[in-house]
């Protein structure tokens, strides 16, 4: 397949680029409505693994503090929608464009832009309420129906843009991927674009119901539209908006909509919340499990919207001192005061900087004031390490899990540090720091990568192997994981327990792969893992 066509599926498949949906700013869905297309399994099947390639090229920030943030919020969203069953899963893009996407199986990923040009936990969920209505009203399938009659492939067309843009031997083969994106995104608009209309208008509809249900503010939506249009046409946000975008800004029609919307729910409430509102929810984090129905009487979010923002602003920049000097922009624009969340972030770029001094100072500050902050618990413990105090790093981690006991985001970045101090002793701890969340964290590829490399240090290497190989797979890298796991049989020194799990990955992993091989798919094509 040509890489124009490939292009154009990327599109339809990913929604990747921050300007395929023209008229709404926001990325395209995929699926079909029916069901009669792909089955649940199907779905999933195929979010899933746009979310492993996703990671493969480099798109997704994994970082457990922005992960449970995110999640938090997505799933106190989804617990209240129209289909509390359906299973979603959400992601954090590093792209500093403004954008938000769904596609199947539920998934669904916010730009680290959106969350930089928001200026409240209330705007994201008017947008991730946004993307969970195009699952819950079937959108997504309905495009994937919408593709299949266009003979566009459903999933691994992006594989082969990318890996064309790739092959370029041009000086500028860097820029062929957002270019031949961007090239099929006219043709991908004008064929969608009436259709989208009203998929948009119906999201917007369900969206406001959601974002009420759940406690957030309910004009958070309209006011993130608002802030969108005028970053769009103004650049506020300080990063490049594309000029697709520039030329489709949000209607003032839809914006005057979801203010309209918003009003007439805050007046009729009490009977839409109590009539439809799920007593309970196994999607609902068990934290917000006691929210109350309306937003009147639900808990107010988590107050980590502006540290969850900055940390973004920090790992989504081309380099620490990048970012350090970002802060310095800021700090000149508000006359040398910065907000405490964003004292913290600058300290965070300080750290990742090479400059631990200046970070624990900073940290240390905000720990007086803000003492049951666990990012900056945390920062304090990572900071230790990065000035080689590593006995100083250990007590901390070890009083932090002691309070927070198999806490995801305590565990990964106690056990990052163990890996890099890179003793068995350390491996052997971290070993036993991450074994608890084996059966959770199944599916996340952070875990794995560590968990790998803390079985090697501790000599472990069978267990080692089978949580490279499942890195692999999670990471976009099917041929690899495969060939991985059929190697990893062959040990002698692999127990029945762990064979049985082995061949039960192969069993799973081996029809995606043929599924590549039929598609011209080499294992050469997928390169090396970008994590």
């Amino acid at each position: 397949m040509s890489p124009a066509p490939l292009a154009a599926a990327l599109v339809f498949a990913l929604g990747l680029s921050a300007g395929s949906r023209a008229q709404e700013n926001t990325l395209p869905d995929m699926g079909s409505s029916a069901a009669t297309l792909l089955t649940p399994a199907e779905e999933s099947e195929y979010g899933a693994y746009t979310l492993y390639q996703l990671r493969h090229y480099g798109y997704v920030l994994e970082d457990p503090l922005i992960d449970s943030w995110l999640d938090g919020m997505g799933h106190r969203l989804a617990a209240v929608s129209d289909r509390p069953q359906q299973d979603f899963t959400f992601f954090m893009m590093r792209d500093r464009d403004i954008n938000a996407f769904a596609t199947l199986g539920g998934y669904i990923g916010v730009n680290a832009g959106l969350v930089l040009t928001a200026q409240s936990e209330d705007e994201v969920a008017g947008v991730v309420s946004h993307e969970i209505s195009h699952v819950t009203q079937r959108h997504v399938l309905r495009a994937v129906e919408r593709a299949k009659r266009d003979q566009l492939p459903i999933m691994l067309a992006m594989l082969g843009a990318i890996v064309a843009s790739q092959s370029s031997n041009s000086r500028n083969s860097s820029d062929a991927i957002p270019a031949a994106v961007v090239g099929a995104q006219a043709l991908a608009m004008q064929r969608q674009i009436d259709y989208t209309r009203s998929n948009e208008s119906e999201a917007d509809r369900i969206g406001i119901q959601t974002l009420y249900r759940s406690g957030y503010n309910v004009n958070g939506m309209a006011d993130f539209f608002e802030r969108m249009d005028r970053a769009t046409r103004g650049n506020s946000g300080g990063y490049q908006v594309p000029s697709y975008l520039q030329s489709h800004p949000v209607t003032t029609t839809r914006i005057s909509e979801a203010r309209d919307r918003a009003a007439r729910l805050q007046r009729e409430s009490p009977r839409l919340v109590s009539d439809t509102r799920p007593a309970y929810s196994p999607l609902l984090p068990a934290s917000l499990s006691t929210m109350g129905g309306g937003s009147a009487n639900a808990a107010p979010p988590p107050p980590m919207f502006h540290w969850a923002r900055e940390r973004l602003r920090v790992l989504s920049a081309t380099s620490p001192g990048a970012a350090v000097k970002e802060y310095k922009s800021l700090s000149d624009l508000a006359s040398g005061r910065l907000s405490d969340a964003q004292r913290y972030g600058l300290a965070l770029a300080q750290m990742k900087a090479g400059f631990p001094t200046a970070a624990e100072t900073a940290f240390q500050s905000l720990a007086k004031e803000h003492p049951d902050n666990l990012w900056i618990a945390l920062a304090l413990a990572e900071t230790a390490h990065v000035a080689k105090s590593d006995d100083i790093a250990r007590a901390r981690f070890e009083e932090l899990l002691r309070r927070n006991p198999q806490d995801r985001a305590i565990s990964l970045s106690y056990a990052l540090v163990l890996n890099d101090i890179g003793t068995p002793q350390a491996g052997r701890r971290a070993q036993a720091v991450l074994r608890p969340l084996l059966t959770s964290s199944a599916d996340d590829p952070l875990f794995q990568k560590n968990f790998g490399r803390a079985s090697e240090l501790a000599g472990d290497l069978p267990r080692a192997s089978e949580a490279y190989a499942e890195s692999a797979f999670l990471n976009g890298r099917a041929e690899d994981a495969l060939s991985q796991f059929n190697s990893l049989l062959k040990r002698e020194d692999v127990d029945y327990i762990q064979r049985a799990r082995i061949e039960a990955r192969i069993a799973a992993i081996t029809p995606i792969v043929l599924d590549m091989r039929r598609q011209g798919m080499k294992p050469e094509d997928q390169g090396p893992d970008s994590g």
